[in-house]
């Protein structure tokens, strides 16, 4: 068996199927993936401007500019002057992105968990024991993540 071709071949199943799961269990918006990206990097590194944006999530600054006009009519994203630069700005989730995100997250863990208790056991332990690997591998794949 080639791991990568498979993995590979899983990965996209897999997250439309968690996603599948969580949307239709919470009543959750169909928010693209790409937004729900651009939200999840903005609540971990706190607010960015729109180049940094581009280079944390490896898109081009046109992509972004076109997510923020969406997401920004949306609610989910505000502009703010950017600190020491008023011309500037800074791109931050919304206190509804925040909330819609920590809804996503706590559906999908719940949804993931319902489906690891169906597994048989040695299942369970296996995948518990893939999860550092799976770490690394992202590690491995996006070079920007690698330690200095």
């Amino acid at each position: 068996m080639d791991t990568a071709s498979e993995l590979s071949r899983l990965l996209g199943p897999l997250r439309r199927a968690v996603v599948r799961a969580t949307r239709s269990a919470e009543g959750l918006p169909d928010l693209p993936e790409a937004q729900i990206e651009l939200l999840r990097a903005l609540a971990a590194e706190g607010p960015l401007s729109p180049r940094a944006t581009a280079q944390r999530l490896g898109i081009a600054p046109s992509t972004v500019s076109n997510l923020v006009k969406t997401m920004s009519a949306a609610g989910l994203v505000t502009r703010e002057p950017a600190p020491g630069d008023l011309r500037a700005v800074v791109l931050a989730p919304s206190i509804t992105a925040l909330d819609l995100l920590d809804r996503y997250d706590r559906t999908s863990s719940a949804a993931l968990a319902q489906a690891i208790d169906q597994l048989p056991t040695d299942d369970r332990e296996t995948l518990t024991a893939s999860l550092p690997v799976l770490a690394r591998l992202i590690t491995a794949l996006e070079p920007s993540r690698q330690q200095p």
